[in-house]
């Protein structure tokens, strides 16, 4: 039985991560982690996911909880996750990031760290987004630079960072896939008298509003048509089961950093 500790343990993602792993086999709560200032500390993690009593509490330590652990699920903030995956690497614990906002210097911190012990990260967890991320890649070889590339992300108005990290995701592989440099060719806002489109352009537009759980819509724009391939969350629970999914896979792999794309078998 895999022992997950679980990090955000009170917030949105974590109490349905925390519901996914009760419902999973061959994994188990082990820990729950939130911040010292939160009102859940101490409370039943159970409880708080509105799963039933479950006997292990929420803490404000890692420390004290990976004594017992096998794998962190990390969906917190990037300062958090960054901490997160230090204190787990020295452990040789692996961890599972779901967090998105990260610095490039962050990210590159992340690189370091990694081969010292497992670890999956990605911006999106659901079968279904890692699906349309293979399907953009395609698409985007099919059509060239004879179509304009647009994508719009609509999520819940508490969200904190924009674009979402599974819209920076697309961007990256498409460009990727036209052997494009994304950092030259993005654009993430348009404004006032802006000219004509650039025909290398990848356009990132952001929505929040209401409890939009995640909607991610690629546009491909070309003469006389055009290709929309959209994926539309309605429950975090898909997010979450791919997180417990990857945590379970990762237990049997050697040390690196890998993504959903790996867990799901869906790289070239």
């Amino acid at each position: 039985m895999v022992q997950a500790v679980v990090t955000g343990a009170a917030g949105r993602m974590g109490r349905a991560i925390i519901s996914a792993i009760e419902k999973t086999p061959l994994i188990t709560l082990s820990g729950a982690i939130e911040s010292e200032d939160s009102p859940f500390i101490n409370k039943d993690a159970g409880e708080v996911a509105g799963v039933g009593k479950l006997g292990v509490r929420i803490t404000d330590s890692l420390e004290r909880a990976l004594k017992k652990a096998e794998v962190v699920i990390d969906f917190s903030n990037p300062e958090a996750s960054m901490k997160n995956l230090e204190d787990a690497s020295a452990q040789k614990k692996a961890v599972v990031i779901g967090t998105t906002g990260f610095s490039h210097s962050q990210r590159d911190r992340i690189k370091e760290i990694a081969p010292l012990t497992r670890v999956v990260m990605a911006p999106n967890m659901s079968v279904g987004v890692n699906l349309l991320l293979k399907l953009v890649a395609d698409a985007a070889r099919v059509m060239g630079k004879d179509y304009d590339i647009e994508i719009v992300e609509c999520h819940h108005r508490h969200k904190k960072d924009a674009p979402s990290g599974t819209a920076i995701r697309i961007a990256e592989v498409a460009a990727h896939a036209l052997n494009r440099d994304l950092d030259d060719v993005v654009v993430y806002e348009r404004k006032g008298i802006i000219g004509e489109r650039r025909p290398d352009e990848i356009g990132i537009q952001s929505v929040r509003a209401g409890d939009i759980v995640g909607d991610h819509t690629v546009i491909f724009a070309g003469p006389g048509e055009r290709i929309e391939i959209t994926h539309r969350a309605s429950s975090r629970e898909t997010f979450a089961q791919g997180a417990v999914k990857a945590a379970l896979w990762v237990m049997n792999k050697p040390d690196g950093i890998y993504d959903m794309q790996d867990v799901l078998g869906l790289k070239d």
